[in-house]
């Protein structure tokens, strides 16, 4: 019998699909003298990049089937699971200098923390993030490169807006649903995780997809109708980025938080510039020291001026602690640039329009107006907003 029960494993076990045999011709060829995707960037050094080639393996697992984008720090690819039988995703680390590096290395240890949080977790907020499957490094021309392994998605929220045909903007409902997902992920990252995102925009919210047709279709273009390339001066291979194919609605997964790369720990007192310029809280443009409150400010993606038409000025001794203060106030507290007309959440909220009932309107604002005060300690908390009327109401 037990000899049976050793063996039972074996006999369930699949081999490992053989590669597949990608076209080495056919490609549509880019002009010598055009750039694309990573070249296109302002500060492109070709050697930091790996050469990624589509259907090279690594790791004798995993095999590149497309290139789904890149970025300044890494290139991203669908890849097929030879083990598993699946598809993944890909990030391949260019070879950098210190502050890539120090991104890279940020990236790896949020999720190993978060991993290792989740283990022993039972928060829901745990699902509401991206997991990391594997990690390791492969060796280029000029350097050794990261990999990290990801559960395949479909695409980001920026994405889903720029394909959605209607006007660009998430209906109540929709805004709704992640929302409470965005919120269940911080909740988790700031009490249990003790982290600080710092970088929250659309970019970095992911739609996952229950229908694993798409990428099937992703690899089976590529097999058919290969991908544009440009072929530089050494032989080098830069491939043209695709796109998946939209999946059906009632296809779509609950959007996840990603992209680790800026996260900080909470446990420590943090001054120093944090956030894309254009989303930065104002306690981070002032120079006060911030915590898991920047994350929610985040959240209403807005900036100095617009604050303070909105909300009126700071409070003075806000200006008086803020080490940058100086570069926007003048000594007796007055605003030195100009200032948009006053205006209230009523007025700049598009979201409103969808919202017919005055009733629900008023819940919509109030749970606005929760995330945005000038002084971070009055922010409701991740916690307090899941909890709030309106977007209990609308996740019913």
């Amino acid at each position: 019998m037990s000899i049976i029960s050793r063996w039972m494993p074996r006999l369930g076990r699949r081999s490992p699909s053989p590669p597949r045999v990608f076209p080495n011709t056919g490609f549509t060829r880019i002009p010598s003298d055009m750039v694309v995707d990573e070249e296109t960037f302002p500060d492109y050094q070709e050697s930091r990049y790996y050469p990624v080639r589509i259907g090279e393996v690594f790791a004798s697992r995993y095999q590149v089937v497309g290139k789904l984008g890149y970025g300044i720090s890494s290139t991203v690819w669908l890849a097929r699971d030879l083990n598993q039988h699946s598809h993944v995703v890909l990030k391949v680390f260019i070879r950098s200098h210190s502050f890539m590096e120090e991104h890279r290395d940020k990236e790896l240890n949020s999720y190993k923390r978060i991993s290792s949080v989740s283990a022993t977790s039972w928060h829901p907020g745990r699902k509401c993030m991206r997991t990391l499957l594997d990690c390791f490094n492969i060796t280029g021309p000029h350097g050794d490169h990261q990999c990290m392994v990801h559960p395949p998605l479909w695409d980001s929220l920026t994405t889903f807006l720029m394909r959605n045909p209607d006007d660009g903007r998430l209906p109540g409902p929709l805004l709704g649903a992640v929302l409470f997902q965005l919120l269940r992920a911080l909740d988790f990252m700031h009490t249990e995780c003790k982290l600080i995102h710092t970088d929250l925009r659309p970019d970095n919210i992911m739609f996952g997809c229950k229908d694993s047709s798409i990428f099937d279709e992703f690899e089976q273009r590529e097999l058919e109708n290969p991908c544009s390339t440009r072929e530089t001066e050494d032989g080098r291979v830069i491939y043209a980025s695709r796109q998946l194919n939209v999946p059906h609605h009632q296809m779509l997964t609950p959007p996840v938080l990603c992209d680790f790369g800026a996260v900080v720990s909470g446990e420590q007192q943090n001054t120093g510039n944090a956030q894309p310029p254009i989303l930065r809280a104002p306690e981070v443009i002032l120079g006060l020291p911030w915590s898991y409150e920047i994350d929610i400010w985040n959240t209403t993606r807005t900036h100095l001026a617009d604050m303070i038409a909105l909300l009126g000025p700071p409070p003075p001794e806000m200006i008086a602690s803020g080490r940058h203060s100086s570069k926007y106030f003048s000594a007796d507290g007055n605003f030195k640039y100009d200032i948009p007309p006053a205006h209230t959440l009523d007025s700049i909220e598009t979201t409103l329009q969808r919202l017919n009932l005055t009733e629900e309107r008023e819940m919509f604002l109030k749970f606005v107006g929760k995330m945005m005060h000038w002084d971070p300690k009055k922010r409701a908390t991740a916690r307090e907003l899941i909890d709030d009327p309106w977007l209990k109401a609308v996740n019913t």
